[in-house]
């Protein structure tokens, strides 16, 4: 309602003058109060200011604009790939390379090597970076971790890496490992943050169970943490007791609710499965089939946004989802031989994942539909294939209720348990709002 009660719509031009020449005319002190009195009720009503985008700037962006501070004088070691650029895509390895009072000695890189162009679970081979000419040590294959030879005559190890923000993807165990190796050497580590691409504040699956420990399964978090290379390894620190000598280099402008295209960072393929955002989106729900026999759409065009097998019956499983109430995605019928990975030159059937609301969509629980559709519908042909699903999955729980025939729903209430619990545990460890 405007003055007086009338509609807003029924005001004259006039007295919304009168009220512009009346704020305008206030004394400064008075209207700064009013534009408190202002925010607060916008806070307070849960209206929110839209996000600023394309404004995010990277650790390697800051560590250049504060003229390399941070690692100024130090002989370094640096853990990246193809990811690791500035916002004008230069890569970290050519900046510090170049950069006055740094000596760069080594670069060292994750899973896919330092092109990203390895296939997955193939062993990355060390090499030489053709543009400085410096060593390429692989942290992927003969050995995951730093050996003291890589670290030998280094004041520290510098991670820059673009994670997707999943438990199991791999870049992350790199950094827990060179981390801890960096402690033992008593070298610096320091991180250049970069953001989640999936955002920042949605958090899902169960917290992994500590009894559980691999590459793929090193970090007590859930399935979809939500948080940072650099708030991972502040976590990681604190709560292992590791003590690391830990800078974080703190991006500028990111905020938690961001998708990844809202920064004005180019996206640059994390690997070779996850060519786009959607594939990123439900890579964390969707990769927990990755150890069943079905086909998670590696060797097809959409990997992690379609799943099949030739013996797999789309009709019987989009009967039991349709039921299911998910939101934020849709199924589709679709077939497809597969050019590489599990079903070689097979047709195999399957469906499509259309995202349709990313801010609504859950894909552990498309996970945990799906594999209860298969369960009930196809006991006889799907496997899950626990000794290695573990590691992805997380939790001996989640098998224990799958063989008891529990329901989806009750699947997923019981998992969201250690999840709130952990949500509530991170925010020690937040570096951002």
């Amino acid at each position: 309602p405007g003055a007086q009660g009338k509609p807003a719509a029924a005001r004259s031009d006039t007295e919304g003058a009168e009220q512009l020449h009346i704020i305008c005319n206030m004394p400064n002190a008075l209207r700064y109060v009013l534009l408190l009195i202002s925010i607060f009720f916008l806070h307070s009503t849960g209206y929110c200011l839209p996000l600023q985008k394309g404004h995010v700037f990277s650790g390697i962006d800051v560590l250049q604009q504060e003229n390399f501070e941070s690692i100024r004088g130090k002989r370094i070691g640096l853990i990246t790939n193809h990811t690791g650029k500035d916002r004008n895509g230069k890569s970290t390895a050519e900046i510090l390379y170049s950069a006055p009072g740094i000596e760069l000695k080594a670069i060292l890189t994750p899973e896919h090597g330092f092109s990203g162009s390895v296939s997955h679970g193939e062993s990355v081979e060390s090499s030489t970076d053709p543009a400085t000419g410096l060593p390429v040590f692989s942290l992927y294959g003969r050995v995951n971790r730093p050996t003291p030879e890589m670290l030998r005559n280094l004041d520290a190890l510098v991670f820059d890496i673009q994670d997707v923000g999943v438990r199991f993807y791999t870049y992350l165990a790199t950094m827990a490992y060179a981390m801890e190796e960096a402690t033992k050497a008593g070298i610096e580590f320091i991180v250049l943050d970069r953001p989640v691409p999936i955002t920042g504040t949605i958090v899902e699956g169960p917290v992994k169970d500590s009894a559980i420990r691999s590459f793929v399964a090193h970090y007590e978090v859930p399935i979809r943490h939500g948080m940072t290379p650099g708030e991972i390894a502040t976590f990681y620190n604190e709560t292992e007791g590791l003590h690391a000598r830990l800078t974080v280099v703190r991006m500028k402008g990111w905020q938690r609710e961001m998708w990844f295209e809202q920064t004005g960072l180019p996206w640059i393929p994390t690997s070779p499965n996850i060519p786009g955002l959607e594939s990123a989106i439900l890579y964390p729900g969707i990769a927990c089939l990755e150890y069943t026999n079905l086909s998670v759409g590696r060797g097809t065009p959409i990997p992690f946004m379609w799943v099949g097998a030739p013996w797999f019956q789309p009709e019987k499983v989009l009967k039991i989802l349709a039921d299911a109430g998910l939101k934020g995605v849709t199924f589709l019928t679709r077939d497809f031989t597969h050019v590489r990975d599990v079903y070689a030159n097979q047709k195999s059937r399957g469906i499509e994942l259309k995202i349709t609301d990313r801010d609504q969509i859950r894909p552990f629980q498309i996970f945990v539909h799906i594999a209860g559709a298969l369960r009930d519908a196809q006991p006889e042909e799907f496997e899950l294939r626990w000794e290695r699903s573990r590691f992805l999955i997380g939790t001996q729980e989640f098998l224990e209720l799958y063989n008891r025939k529990a329901s989806p729903r009750e699947i997923i209430r019981k998992m969201e348990s250690s999840t709130w619990k952990f949500i509530k545990k991170r925010k020690h460890y937040l570096l951002y709002e």
